[in-house]
């Protein structure tokens, strides 16, 4: 198991990531996307999310859906580290919203993201 500690700080409240990425009309998600892989492939203990899918994400729909879909999968580790066994694989729900609601989607990853640093 990964220590916390190695673990990049990266919170946020989760109504400020959809309110900056309505504000810069998505260019903030590009931004979110690259802090969220780094903090979710430090959970992981292994690159998940490649710094490049996550700056492709931004401009292009379907790598973005993809972007979302892995880190659905990354939240199983995530949950294991904080102790909340109610954090899981979501990757079919974050894949979906990421086509249609991706600022909602990151909204939840951010979320659970601060679960980390609450502890």
């Amino acid at each position: 198991m990964v220590d916390r500690r190695s673990v990049p700080v990266f919170q946020q409240e989760p109504i400020l990531v959809l309110l900056f990425s309505f504000l810069t009309c998505g260019l903030y998600l590009i931004y979110w996307n690259i802090k969220a892989a780094e903090v979710l492939n430090a959970v992981s203990g292994r690159e998940v999310i490649s710094p490049a899918v996550a700056l492709i994400s931004g401009c292009c729909a379907p790598v973005h859906v993809y972007f979302y879909y892995l880190c659905g999968q990354c939240l199983t580790p995530l949950g294991e580290m904080v102790g909340n066994p109610a954090v899981r694989d979501k990757s079919t729900l974050l894949l979906i919203l990421g086509i249609f609601l991706p600022m909602v989607a990151a909204m939840i990853v951010q979320g659970h993201i601060n679960e980390i640093y609450q502890q």
